[in-house]
């Protein structure tokens, strides 16, 4: 199977978008798991994701081609109120976003994926979980084109 990323080139860097520390720790141990080398960033919530995605407030802006991990349940902006954000934007508008949530919520689920979301996963408390949600982002990335 050929491992060639979609972009020939490019790394595809991963926004990971959670303001609980527990989940990110367990999110960068199943990259490291996986052996995924692909650059990580961390946002605390929706407001630090934008100032990353635009290059504001002292953030270095973060080139594409990306892929956002985004939590819902968040202060300041939550993951929908950052979606919304994201949509509006041109230059934003396009970018391609997995929710990792705990939530289970049906009015959740369906508010993402009206906001175009790539897809919508439930987070378990559990590594493996984290593995498995991630060994299929990482698939998602190296098959796809990016816009």
């Amino acid at each position: 199977m050929d491992n060639t990323p979609a972009s020939p080139g490019k790394e595809v860097k991963f926004l990971l978008v959670d303001d609980d520390e527990i989940d990110v720790m367990a999110i960068k141990r199943a990259f490291s798991k996986l052996r995924l080398a692909n650059e990580v960033v961390v946002a605390n919530d929706g407001v630090e994701a934008l100032d990353v995605l635009r290059g504001e407030n002292g953030k270095t802006k973060l080139e594409p081609p990306y892929l956002i991990l985004l939590d819902l349940n968040m202060p300041r902006m939550n993951g929908l109120e950052f979606l919304e954000v994201i949509r509006a934007d041109p230059e934003l508008k396009h970018a391609l976003v997995f929710v990792l949530t705990t939530s289970t919520d049906d009015k959740d689920r369906v508010a993402a994926y009206d906001k175009h979301v790539a897809g919508y996963i439930v987070k378990a408390r559990t590594e493996s979980s984290f593995a498995e949600a991630l060994k299929m982002i990482d698939h998602y990335w190296r098959v796809v084109e990016f816009p």
